[in-house]
């Protein structure tokens, strides 16, 4: 299938006209038969879409595949698409969704075209925007409690309403046709109402685009076990999760089932059938989405969070049965994440964990975005611990405070230190050394700036791109 017709059926799937499970039917339907009709003309056929829907989707696909190419002379919604947009997204259930005239869409229309990754919109605060990790005001007036108050009414509907009058916050999703997603959280505070939107990018991003090395692919390659995606809030692990899966998508056949809160990348089917459930909307909570997944056939399991025991736990179970199992967690280093999953359990069971931990574990991905010291956006530094036979043990007899050596010595199997990592970035001329210092462990092991590798100095994951 071409790039344009991926575009297409993502945008079909995105709107709620289609269901994966019929994209991929259609898909391997004019593959079999060797249909020479357009996509859209059998998904009519079947009786799943309208002319007038077809009309539209593919007007939105117009302006996506325009911004793609570089041609910016039109508005950031052109009249004709902002219609589109609006009559798609009435068909939509579950996802909130952009409407013409909103004007969380103009803040957030501009955030885009600054490249922020992040809006705050709080009570008695000037709107501030998160830019390569900085924040920066974007208003001249602070919002008072009314303006927030109809913001807010924009992006909620009654149910997540009713959820952020009885817990004090709420988490949605929000969509700018063609443009660009947002997941969001509304909540209360001293002051009023506020509300925290990242900016999700509608194409699946890769390895490569992520600044990260091609060599972290192979961890898509195992058929069960627990591959781990951690860091500080900010650091890409939701973007490396959906690398991941980009890859499995195109290279496997299989099941994919992902358990998010909310839904961040939406994942077409390509060669994979993908369901995304959505926590509070497809399902009550994470631990009962996985509990059902277990029972759902799937190949692959996708966590957007492991935040509690019982997730943990049926994460490892899981990840025992015969599953992939790639899940992020809040850790700042391999090791820290090794005693972190270990330590979610009460200490009568620790051993037990420990076991299961030592054989399902197949690797852990601790990222950080540092700044570029030519101001460019940030770059990706790691610390990657592969689950071998010595890490295991490690493991199994609760010494995993002796992992960081096998982490030092363990460059030829793929593995790296965080600070070996940041180390490499200084002597490339990535980044400053200051820089390099706010995210290291050690600050020993930072060279100076425009520093040359020693002689059989062991190159860090980051180098391969």
């Amino acid at each position: 299938m071409s790039e344009d017709l991926h575009l297409l059926g993502r945008l079909a799937v995105h709107y709620k006209l289609l269901t994966a499970e019929q994209l991929a039917e259609t898909t391997r339907s004019q593959a079999r038969t060797s249909d020479p009709r357009p996509l859209g003309e059998l998904w009519i056929d079947a009786g799943w879409m309208t002319r007038a829907q077809l009309d539209k989707l593919l007007a939105v696909q117009r302006e996506v595949l325009a911004r793609q190419s570089g041609q910016a002379a039109a508005p950031l919604i052109a009249p004709k698409a902002a219609s589109s947009a609006v009559d798609l997204e009435q068909t939509a259930t579950g996802e909130i969704s952009t409407r013409a005239g909103k004007r969380i869409d103009r803040i957030l229309e501009y955030a885009v075209s600054q490249r922020a990754s992040d809006i705050h919109i709080v009570t008695g605060e000037r709107v501030l925007m998160r830019r390569d990790g900085q924040l920066t005001f974007a208003g001249d007036a602070p919002l008072e409690h009314g303006q927030i108050e109809r913001l807010v009414a924009e992006v909620l509907d009654p149910r997540l309403r009713d959820l952020l009058d009885r817990e004090g916050q709420a988490d949605f999703s929000w969509t700018i046709a063609g443009r660009a997603r947002f997941r969001g959280n509304v909540y209360r505070h001293q002051r009023g109402l506020g509300l925290v939107l990242r900016a999700i990018a509608l194409e699946i991003p890769t390895l490569a685009s992520l600044g990260l090395p091609n060599t972290l692919a192979k961890l898509t390659n195992h058929s069960q076990g627990l591959v781990l995606l951690t860091g500080p809030a900010g650091c890409g692990k939701s973007s490396t999760l959906a690398a991941f899966l980009r890859l499995i998508n195109e290279e496997r056949q299989d099941h994919i089932v992902t358990v998010e809160d909310p839904i961040e990348y939406l994942h077409a089917p390509i060669k994979c059938v993908v369901n995304q459930r959505q926590v509070g909307r497809d399902t009550g909570s994470f631990a009962r989405a996985l509990r059902a997944a277990l029972r759902e056939d799937p190949d692959v399991i996708a966590i957007g969070e492991l935040r509690d025991l019982e997730t943990i736990s049926l994460a490892l179970t899981a990840a025992e049965t015969g599953h992939l199992v790639l899940a992020t967690l809040h850790t700042g280093s391999a090791i820290r994440t090794v005693d972190r999953v270990v330590g979610s359990f009460p200490s009568n069971h620790q051993a037990q964990i420990r076991t299961m931990l030592s054989e399902s574990l197949r690797a852990v991905v601790s990222q950080r975005l540092v700044r570029r010291a030519d101001g460019q956006g940030r770059v990706p530094a790691l610390e990657v611990l592969l689950g071998t036979r010595a890490v295991s043990n490690l493991i199994r007899e609760s010494k995993s405070f002796q992992i960081r050596s096998i982490l030092q010595t363990g460059a030829a199997q793929g593995m790296c230190l965080l600070d070996v990592s940041l180390a490499q970035l200084i002597r490339d001329g990535l980044v400053t050394r200051e820089e390099a210092l706010l995210h290291a462990e050690d600050p020993k092991l930072m060279p100076a700036a425009g520093a040359t590798p020693a002689a059989g100095a062991a190159t860090p994951a980051t180098s391969g791109n």
